[in-house]
């Protein structure tokens, strides 16, 4: 399915740890009392306690599923970048230049006029391509040309670092498109059968704009080759595993493995010069025969042809655009209404132009000096890592080695790239210049495809972001072995020149950790410190580690955000270790800075020690509609965020010795019922 990858903007702030004098010129900042629920024991319901009166007052926005900490911030971040893409709208530009390229980006996708007067004109073509085949040969001819524009929705490829050779470029050969989350074909329930029925209900709705007599029937089957496509496909629990994702084969290999269409020739075709390919599901790919055949042939173009509609849906006329929102938004997340079209027109920039856009976000929004203070933050962070690793009582000392050694070697990226994105053969044309947003797409995925083919048989350019400087979030990087800290989560509640030291490391500080534990946690713990994956493990500490690991899932998997569904310990199990060893790594950091720096005193009634947990809580304030959540379940790897505030708190001595709790709390567990893994 063709789609842009998706960045979501933000904004950004400034904090100056360094100069925080002894006592606090910051008396009563960073956590805002007024939100808390004291009624409610600490001991029993920390949630609630830090963030009760929060959660009784606040109110989902009508174009949201979910409304929390980040969701606050990333409104704010939005607000911000709007000022800047309204000045930019007013200035003029040269042919060519960023700020032009923005301004015609923008403005064919608002242009509804244009775009309800085309209708599905611009795609017919297309699906004439798909009625004109009639045999496998045809088939393939199609596909073939189909991956150039990025509509090949059963075996497109990719460019990626190697799993086992960070440093070298490999091919992907990737899976089929399913319109719902693999986990809802998966697991049979009365749940995922609804949600499979409302489904099929939205595919008969696109079916019926494209004409067809019987859309009911046709969806049916459409529905039913996707729940066999992904019967096929590993879990979400087994895609944990990157070996399991990890399934070299030789061009020569590709031959045998699937009959009915030539990969090699396929390969060839689109311009990928390769002699090997990784395939991410290999039984997707053993099964291939069976999905594409000349008795299938009608139903496969049914599928692709849905494929086309549904995937350009969203570039396309405001009835498509609306009815994909009316599933995807309305039925999955509980959303009531699209946001407004200036806010949908900046995602769009930064989706294609984020970099541009980003430079001008930060000239105006991230002060230099703060690249600094998160140096100095990283520091204490890894300190504390390191003498976490250096005391573990259930870890041998060869493999202790291996992990400080993997700690040593982890790269720090802060704020924005040192160098932008190059948008110069970017061709993107104004609606005066005839351009529209459909043909703007089409430019945009024809120019990330020759970056892809350039990028076919070099080194991996590790300057490269994977996010935005507008982008309220992190992300850690196996193949890298990089944490990633964009500006625009550089501000409150994560990080606050204005607030004390602890409620500096509850927020951004616990991100930091939390980053640095993915490099330590289910997943990230296969890949050494030069990014391979490679088992640097002993055979006795990995079983520790897994039975460790094993409790966690156990912890989480018995949280229930709607009745009748659970949280998914294993598919949330990174996550989870990152939020307990952050949380831990965190606090030890704060003590170190702490004893360097010295200790304020109580602010507002509060210990640094107490201000440190409620600061974590708060970053996790979150209310989510009921089939926000559900779907979270399904899809996100992310644990709901009133879970990941208390969760790893459970489980963390220093937390237990802030607020005094103990045996009878509801939160109380036994010293030996506590799980330490980092």
């Amino acid at each position: 399915m063709k789609k842009i990858p998706f960045l979501i903007l933000t904004t950004a702030a400034v904090l100056s740890f360094n100069s925080y004098s002894a006592q606090k010129k910051a008396e009563g900042n960073g956590i805002n009392l007024h939100l808390m629920d004291t009624s409610v024991r600490p001991q029993d319901d920390f949630f609630n306690y830090v963030n009760g009166n929060w959660v009784k007052t606040a109110v989902i926005p009508a174009d949201k599923g979910s409304w929390g900490s980040f969701n606050e911030l990333r409104e704010k971040t939005d607000e911000n970048s709007l000022a800047i893409l309204k000045n930019i709208l007013t200035e003029k530009y040269a042919k060519g230049s960023e700020g032009q390229k923005i301004q015609d980006l923008y403005a064919t996708y608002i242009d509804w006029n244009k775009r309800n007067a085309e209708g599905i004109e611009p795609i017919k073509g297309d699906l004439a391509k798909i009625d004109a085949i009639k045999n496998l040969a045809d088939f393939q001819n199609y596909i073939n040309q189909a991956t150039l524009t990025g509509d090949n929705p059963l075996y497109a490829w990719r460019v990626g670092s190697d799993l086992k050779s960070s440093n070298d470029n490999a091919i992907y050969l990737g899976g089929p498109s399913l319109g719902i989350g693999k986990d809802y074909y998966q697991k049979e329930n009365e749940a995922n059968t609804k949600t499979i029925a409302e489904y099929t209900k939205y595919v008969s709705k696109v079916l019926a704009i494209l004409g067809y007599q019987n859309p009911d029937e046709t969806a049916a089957k459409i529905v039913d080759l996707e729940k066999r496509f992904a019967k096929t496909l590993l879990t979400n629990e087994e895609g944990r595993d990157a070996n399991k994702r990890y399934n070299p084969k030789s061009v020569v290999e590709l031959s045998g493995l699937v009959k009915n269409v030539n990969l090699p020739e396929y390969l060839q075709k689109v311009g990928v010069n390769t002699d090997r390919v990784i395939l991410g599901d290999l039984k997707y790919y053993q099964a291939l025969d069976g999905f594409i055949n000349q008795e299938n042939l009608p139903l496969l173009k049914d599928y692709m042809k849905y494929n086309m509609l549904s995937g350009n849906a969203g570039s396309l006329d405001k009835r498509l655009d609306d009815l994909r929102f009316d599933f995807y938004g309305k039925y999955l997340q509980g959303t009531l209404e699209q946001r407004s079209m200036d806010k949908r027109g900046l995602e769009v920039v930064n989706r294609v132009l984020g970099e541009a856009f980003g430079k001008l976000y930060v000239e105006k929004y991230f002060p230099a000096e703060a690249k600094a203070e998160m140096v100095t933050l990283v520091d204490y962070l890894k300190k504390a890592y390191h003498q976490h690793i250096s005391n573990l009582s259930w870890m041998s000392a060869d493999t202790k080695a291996k992990a400080l050694e993997k700690l040593s070697k982890f790269k720090v990226k802060i704020a924005y790239p040192d160098q932008w994105e190059d948008y110069s053969k970017l061709t993107l044309l104004s609606p005066a210049e005839g351009g529209t947003y459909y043909k703007n797409t089409q430019n945009i995925t024809a120019w990330n495809y020759q970056k892809n083919l350039e990028k076919i048989g070099k080194k991996v350019d590790k300057t490269k972001w994977g996010m935005t400087p507008q982008t309220v979030n992190a992300y850690y990087s196996s193949s890298n072995n990089e944490i990633v800290f964009p500006a625009a989560i550089l501000q409150p509640p994560f990080f606050d020149f204005k607030a004390d030291p602890a409620v500096n490391f509850g927020g951004i500080g616990a991100v930091i950790g939390h980053e640095i534990s993915h490099g330590f946690d289910d997943g990230g713990s296969r890949f050494d410190g030069d990014g391979n994956l490679n088992n640097w493990w002993t055979k006795e500490d990995r079983e520790k580690f897994e039975a460790l690991t094993k409790r966690l899932g156990e912890q989480y998997s018995k949280y229930e955000p709607v009745k009748g569904t659970f949280v998914n310990g294993t598919f949330t199990m990174g996550e989870n270790i990152a939020d307990l060893g952050g949380v831990n790594i965190a606090f030890d950091a704060l003590k170190m800075y702490l004893k360097d720096k010295g200790t304020p005193k109580k602010i507002d009634g509060f210990t640094q020690e107490q201000r440190f947990f409620m600061s974590w809580a708060t970053v996790w304030r979150t209310k989510s509609t009921e089939k926000y959540l559900i779907n979270q379940v399904k899809t996100d790897s992310h644990s709901p965020g009133m879970y990941r505030a208390v969760g790893p708190l459970e489980n963390t001595d220093t937390w237990y010795d802030a607020f005094k709790v103990k045996e009878g709390d509801k939160h109380y567990k036994t010293p030996e019922q506590r799980i330490k893994i980092w």
